[in-house]
């Protein structure tokens, strides 16, 4: 009897132990593999988010495991589902095929998330409204792709030492405001902070330009120094947040002032931990923005005040404004860093506004008190 309660008491202990599972697939005939940690807390009785964090180039799914941006700790406090993916191989190194360096790349990276997504949710208990990524260096530049491209599925990103290629750039097309966290060293010699090196890579200042622009925030960012808690590490942290934008949607970017390509916390600056930053910060939304937020978007509210409409959005030559306010109002229209390109004056309650010499991509519409995205194709 005393064995027996003995085994009944272990039990539990030994289903609630966690787990590192390393689990492979056959996609597009291509065996792909990826590591799954289950942290004790887990129970099938309650969904709980999901954290792909992506490995850097020539790097392994067990390298970012163990190495760098080991999110272990983090996950067994919090509770979620942690996966490494692993990528393959372009010219004998380990890659995600992001543009730039690695344009010549026919992985089918997007799709092989998306599928380890339905896989581990058909295995598991996952909150679908909280998937995230996060990644370094040119997992940071996947999880900006994974944004752009997947994005009815990834509900915020954080990216260490990484940003966007010109090509994800270029073709981003989210669906809803995304959350977005940042950390990078200026001094970092492999991505550049401020662009071009790698060839075709965004400067951080234009990523957080273009996340700020979608997101409608407009405010000036607030910017704080962190306690320099490590005078030894060559390097201090500034630390902007973005507030206000749609789905009460909100950015931090931390920038490593004398910072090179680290995983902050683990290796080179130790005044933040990267893993502990990054799960903070997207933890605190879904896919429909920050948890609890009041209203669906700004647009919307403002639609709904003010009855304001603009269309066709996205549009390739003309876009029509209309108000239900009788009195004359003054537009303008901005790109997203904030060149004014046309204004004018809505003299009654619609306006077409020419777009045809306005250059295409992501622009600002200011109406008022409104601001609204509005989108130029080719």
């Amino acid at each position: 009897m005393k064995t027996l309660i003995t085994l009944l008491l272990l039990v539990p202990v030994f289903l609630n132990a966690q787990q590192t599972l390393n689990e492979t697939m056959i996609h597009n005939s291509v065996t792909r593999a990826y590591i799954v940690y289950i942290p004790a807390t887990y129970s099938e009785n309650s969904a709980v988010p999901l954290m792909f964090n992506f490995h850097g180039y020539t790097m392994t799914a067990n390298d970012q495991m163990t190495w760098g941006g080991d999110m272990r700790s983090v996950a067994d406090t919090a509770g979620f589902i942690l996966v490494y993916p692993q990528g393959t191989l372009l010219g004998g190194s380990t890659h995600w095929n992001v543009g730039s360096w690695t344009s010549w790349s026919t992985a089918d990276d997007i799709g092989f998330t998306e599928a380890m997504v339905n896989s581990i949710s058909a295995n598991y208990n996952i909150d679908l409204s909280r998937v995230y990524s996060c990644g370094y260096s040119n997992g940071g530049y996947f999880s900006f792709e994974l944004a752009c491209q997947l994005s009815g599925q990834i509900a915020a990103i954080g990216s260490v030492g990484g940003t966007m290629s010109s090509e994800t750039y270029a073709a981003c097309n989210p669906s809803h405001p995304t959350p977005v966290v940042t950390i990078h060293g200026t001094s970092d010699a492999v991505v550049s902070y401020y662009g071009g090196n790698p060839f075709n890579s965004e400067s951080l200042s234009n990523v957080n330009s273009y996340w700020s622009a979608y997101n409608n925030i407009f405010s000036v960012p607030v910017v704080t120094d962190i306690p320099d808690i490590s005078s030894f590490d060559g390097s201090t942290v500034e630390k902007s947040v973005y507030n206000d934008g749609d789905n009460c949607v909100s950015m931090e970017h931390y920038k490593v002032i004398g910072g090179g390509h680290d995983w902050p916390g683990s290796w080179g600056n130790m005044d933040i931990n990267a893993s502990s930053v990054i799960w903070d910060f997207v933890s605190k939304y879904d896919i429909d923005g920050l948890i609890g937020c009041g209203f669906t978007s700004v647009n919307d509210e403002n639609t709904l005040s003010n009855k304001t409409s603009i269309y066709p959005n996205p549009t390739n030559d003309f876009v029509t404004l209309k108000t239900e306010i009788i009195k004359s109002q003054e537009y303008e229209i901005y790109s997203i860093t904030g060149e004014l390109l046309l204004n004018g004056t809505i003299e009654i309650n619609e306006k077409t506004i020419d777009l045809s010499v306005v250059p295409k991509g992501v622009l600002v519409l200011k109406i008022g008190k409104q601001t609204l995205k509005l989108v130029k194709t080719d």
